[in-house]
């Protein structure tokens, strides 16, 4: 490996490589000569960086974590201005970035699955990355209980955790299915079902 003056090379290297193994292969498959080895850097460098495999993946969930917030930004710069629509176009996107990228399914979710139990470390970032998501999408869906679009009924913090449950269980549908086709249906059932104004047919029942 070339010699570099720049101390986030590798640290960067480490962990581009890391998300790469981790999405395909899973956190328990994938070993550090693996990583060291798709980064091009020495395994003894690993150590100099990372006290454990599982503080790397601990970073690696914060990094994913930091592109969703990038992507979230993004969706949201160019989005209609009413809240409801905000939220469908946002997702909108979503859908088709997995849909671009093979159906891999989401690193929190994946992680989740896998060392949720077995890393306290892990689990504590993991509940902080899906908190933030939450909290981000209630704050979208209480300005659209404000514009009369959404259910008032509901809180929307409630409304919210439910929608990204229902999400991330689409997203293990859609990894078996290699389709995006669950995650197209539960987003119409969420946004146009879950989330719509109760009609006086719905009161009465």
């Amino acid at each position: 490996m070339p010699r570099t003056a720049d101390k986030t090379d590798i640290p960067r290297r480490l962990a581009e490589a890391g998300y790469l193994l981790f999405t395909r292969f899973g956190y328990n498959a994938t070993g550090i000569q693996q990583i060291t080895d798709q980064a091009g850097v020495p395994k003894g460098s690993f150590y100099n960086h990372f006290d454990s495999k599982d503080a790397f993946a601990a970073q690696i969930i914060r990094n994913y974590a930091a592109w969703v917030d990038q992507a979230w930004a993004q969706c949201l710069a160019d989005a209609p201005p009413d809240a409801l629509g905000a939220i469908r176009h946002t997702f909108t996107r979503f859908i088709a970035h997995h849909g671009n990228t093979q159906c891999q399914g989401c690193l929190v979710g994946n992680f989740a699955a896998e060392v949720a139990e077995s890393s306290a470390n892990c689990r504590a970032v993991l509940q902080a990355c899906m908190d933030a998501w939450r909290v981000r999408l209630a704050e979208l869906i209480a300005r659209a209980q404000q514009e009369g679009s959404v259910r008032r009924d509901v809180d929307a913090a409630v409304l919210s955790a439910l929608f990204w449950d229902a999400w991330e269980g689409a997203l293990l549908r859609m990894k078996i299915a290699q389709s995006t086709d669950p995650l197209q249906q539960t987003t119409h059932l969420l946004i146009d079902h879950l989330l719509a104004q109760p009609t006086r047919a719905d009161a009465r029942i």
